[in-house]
């Protein structure tokens, strides 16, 4: 079937309440108007108010009885209405989600998937663009994924539920219907861990994610340039193996995110290529990133996140 990254994530979703009727999924708005973007358009619908119920305005304990249904049994799948909100869920997730299954040496799981969308391009206000993957994977015990495409969102998303440990879920809003892709009716996992070669080439290695994606495919394509196009899907774990693989084979590296550059995923990749890969290196490893800087307002995101010809620019430094 035809479908945009909504469109695969509700299908997604369909299939795992269809699957287990220990799924449930809950948040602002997601039952009867099928949630701020209406990825959960639907669902209440088709499985009834007891599995897709609406929430109050109260990200903490959304967050507290996600993790308490998780461990008594349910499949909680949770939607945190912009990411920018989620920090008020913040020690919920990282004190408790990322710890439970440390703390009682397995004993107890946490099979939990927490959806949210992120990063801009779409002019909205602060607080609903932000781009949190760095604060989630800096914390032990949770998964962080975010997809570039429909097909990688709907098989994450499968992946992500069957997992026993807590996942963030990284929906980039701008490609929420950017584009559209074939998927398969039926159900599929996508790994998690484990990166995508969006392209490959002999010249240059691109690593990058979620929104910048097709934005460096679009200016390898306008180049006419020989690169291995990286999308990384998980952030943590990372693929570290394809990364190390392709910066040995090109000898020159560019990593590019919209997050801001300090402290961000890109300086942990940085990192180690330094460690593992520096004297196959014909070049430094340059980073493209957003300034260290709260969001701006609409009118000033152009100047602030990535854009062709900041990503054009470090291909030239590179190459050079």
């Amino acid at each position: 079937m035809q479908a945009n990254m909504v469109s695969a994530i509700n299908n997604a979703l369909e299939l795992l309440m269809k699957e287990n009727d220990k799924v449930v999924v809950f948040g602002e708005d997601v039952g009867k108007d099928g949630g701020v973007f209406r990825v959960t358009d639907g669902l209440q619908a088709k499985f009834g108010p007891d599995r897709v119920f609406d929430t109050p305005l109260a990200e903490s304990v959304i967050m507290g009885s996600a993790i308490g249904m998780a461990m008594s049994g349910l499949r909680p799948i949770p939607e945190m209405q912009f990411a920018g909100f989620m920090f008020l869920a913040f020690s919920q997730l990282v004190n408790h989600a990322a710890r439970f299954r440390s703390r009682t040496r397995s004993n107890l799981k946490v099979p939990l998937v927490v959806r949210t969308p992120v990063s801009g391009g779409v002019r909205t206000l602060e607080h609903h663009s932000e781009s949190p993957e760095a604060f989630y994977s800096h914390a032990g015990g949770l998964i962080v994924v975010e997809p570039s495409n429909p097909y990688d969102a709907k098989g994450l998303m499968i992946k992500a539920s069957h997992l026993d440990d807590p996942v963030v879920f990284l929906e980039p809003t701008k490609l929420y219907r950017l584009f559209k892709q074939e998927i398969p009716d039926e159900m599929y996992e996508v790994p998690i861990g484990k990166a995508a070669m969006a392209s490959e080439g002999e010249d240059l290695t691109i690593i990058t994610y979620g929104t910048m994606v097709q934005v460096v495919k679009d200016v390898v394509s306008k180049r006419n340039l020989s690169a291995d196009v990286v999308d990384l899907r998980t952030i943590n774990p990372i693929d570290e193996e394809t990364i190390i693989n392709s910066a040995k084979k090109t000898g020159r590296v560019v990593i590019v995110h919209e997050a801001p550059l300090s402290f961000g995923a890109g300086a942990e990749i940085a990192a180690r290529i330094a460690e593992k890969a520096i004297f196959e290196l014909d070049a430094p490893v340059i980073r493209v990133g957003s300034d260290s800087l709260p969001y701006p307002f609409p009118g000033y995101e152009n100047y602030y996140i990535p854009n062709e010809l900041k990503i054009s620019k470090a291909i030239d430094r590179v190459l050079e």
